[in-house]
């Protein structure tokens, strides 16, 4: 048996039009011999009845403190309803299918909510519905404790769902449809025409997801990467083309052949909406172990820290700037003086061709300097340079850097 998995996002499935459009993707894969299985997201955006942002606006509405397995039950119907619809859709059209949940597809998670990470997967149901000759359509985003406590898997977690179930059930390759045919060298909305790239290494992949681009879950790509599973991002509109990620730099393509490039960047990503955070208050952060105190109340709290700076008598870094409350609470019982500034926002170059090749750096520093870009902080890797620079830049940083590493012709 052959294995597709086909995952469409909200905004794939926001109108009916668009829903049978996405239907006719899955009967094309029956059609070359496929037996595809379905993951889908809440219907449309926010705004939109079934959105997850609009579920969880109401249960904010109800009571603004609202976190946990309350939440989590809500915002899981979006993708019940959506699944139920697409199902039936599909059975409209003569083709037989049935939708699931996460925890009728035997995922299993930790007890984290809005966050959780599949455990395992008891893929019994599935195998059953696919050797019956249906399609299974599954709810993305959604799994169940070992307690039988409905999760949510977070931002992005239906390509979660799509990546663990294209794994387990050893699938061909995993699609991932979006409103945009594959992925950009740079946000399409800053640069309008900025190229799709063809192939992507995993890691190229997992880097621009990390640094902000919205086309992959970042935990989507770490799981195909780990397992060797070709993801291929494509446009609802198209049936070719779109984004192939795979292994190395040289990866075969759907199209066929081998391409193969020697760039040294691959794209610019950018994230919004960052704060820095300045810490001090004590001589030593190390000898009086208040360092290490100040990321572990940090990590307890679910508050995520980037570009982070270490000095004897000082800790700087940056965090989301919907976490300011949290951190400011957590951080309070610590008696440390705390200075949180919103109003930043990190641009990364990423490329895995930039490991060992000097000047990269300097190329990104003069850029934006030429620019009269401030750089607040900068961190790097073996395959990205990010800089914090104020949000009121971003788009001209964005612009800047793909004209320097002519992202214009890969």
């Amino acid at each position: 048996m052959r294995i597709v998995v086909q995952k469409f996002g909200g905004s794939s499935l926001a109108a009916a039009d668009l829903r049978r459009e996405a239907m006719q993707r899955v009967w094309e894969a029956l059609e070359t011999g496929f037996s595809p299985v379905v993951v889908v997201s809440a219907m449309g955006r926010i705004g939109d009845p079934y959105a997850t942002d609009t579920l969880l606006q109401l249960m904010r509405e109800t009571n603004p403190k609202a976190q946990g397995a309350n939440v989590d039950l809500l915002l899981s119907c979006g993708e019940t309803i959506s699944a139920a619809l697409f199902a039936e859709g599909l059975c409209a059209l003569g083709v037989p299918a049935v939708a699931l949940t996460g925890w009728q597809c035997g995922i299993t998670t930790d007890e984290v909510h809005f966050g959780a990470r599949v455990l395992k997967v008891d893929c019994e149901r599935l195998w059953e519905v696919l050797r019956q000759g249906r399609v299974p359509v599954v709810t993305g985003f959604q799994g169940v404790t070992e307690q039988g406590v409905v999760t949510t898997l977070g931002r992005g977690g239906s390509d979660t769902t799509a990546a663990v179930l294209g794994v387990v059930l050893k699938a061909e390759r995993v699609e991932i449809y979006t409103d945009v045919d594959g992925i950009k060298t740079a946000d399409p909305r800053l640069v309008p025409d900025a190229p799709t790239l063809q192939v992507m290494s995993y890691r190229e992949a997992m880097e621009m997801a990390h640094m902000g681009a919205q086309v992959l879950h970042p935990r989507a790509a770490e799981i195909a990467m780990e397992e060797g599973i070709s993801v291929q991002i494509r446009s609802l509109q198209h049936s070719t083309g779109g984004t192939v990620i795979g292994h190395g730099i040289k990866a075969r393509t759907a199209l066929g052949g081998e391409q193969v490039s020697d760039r040294v960047v691959t794209g610019i990503a950018h994230l919004d909406k960052r704060a820095q955070v300045k810490i001090h208050g004590v001589d030593d952060f190390h000898v009086s172990g208040l360092g290490a105190k100040v990321f572990r109340v940090l990590a307890e709290a679910q508050v995520s820290v980037d570009l982070i700076n270490l000095a004897v008598d000082s800790i700087m870094f940056v965090i989301d700037e919907a976490k300011i409350g949290t951190a400011r609470q957590v951080l309070a019982p610590l008696g440390l003086v705390v200075e949180i500034t919103p109003g930043f926002a990190k641009v990364s170059v990423v490329g895995a061709g930039m490991h060992g090749v000097p000047g990269v750096m300097a190329r990104v520093v003069n850029c934006l300097s030429a620019e009269d870009i401030p750089i607040f902080q900068t961190s790097d890797s073996h395959a990205n340079i990010s800089c914090l620079v104020l949000e009121e830049h971003t788009a001209r940083a964005v612009q800047a850097l793909y004209r320097e590493f002519h992202l214009d012709s890969i």
